[in-house]
C-alpha cells in the first residue's frame, strides 16, 4: 500500500497578472461616474444608471480576478523524507 503523498500548495499571482483587469476596473468606474453626471438632471436616472452600470460589470470582474487565481495556483508533489535508523 502506498501512503498518501503530500503536496506543496503555492500561488504564483503577482499584481503584474492583475494590472490589467484592475486598470479595466478602473475605466468601468469613471464611465459610470461619467453617465450618472451627465444624466444628473433627473437624479434617479442617475443614480440607477451608475448603479446599473457597476453591477452589471461586477460579475464580470469577479470572474475575470478568480480564474487568473486559480491559473496561478500551483501544487507540486513533495518527496518523503525518509526515517534515518539509529542503529
Amino acid at each position: 500500500m502506498n501512503p498518501l503523498q503530500g503536496y506543496r500548495f503555492s500561488c504564483t499571482l503577482t499584481f503584474g497578472d492583475i494590472y490589467a483587469q484592475v486598470i479595466i476596473w478602473l475605466i468601468v468606474i469613471f464611465i459610470a461616474l461619467a453617465s450618472s453626471v451627465a444624466l444628473y438632471q433627473n437624479p434617479m436616472y442617475a443614480f440607477l444608471t451608475g448603479g446599473l452600470i457597476l453591477v452589471l460589470s461586477l460579475p464580470f470582474l469577479l470572474f475575470a480576478f478568480v480564474t487568473t487565481l486559480l491559473n496561478h495556483i500551483e501544487l507540486t508533489p513533495v518527496e518523503p523524507k525518509e526515517e534515518v535508523s539509529a542503529s
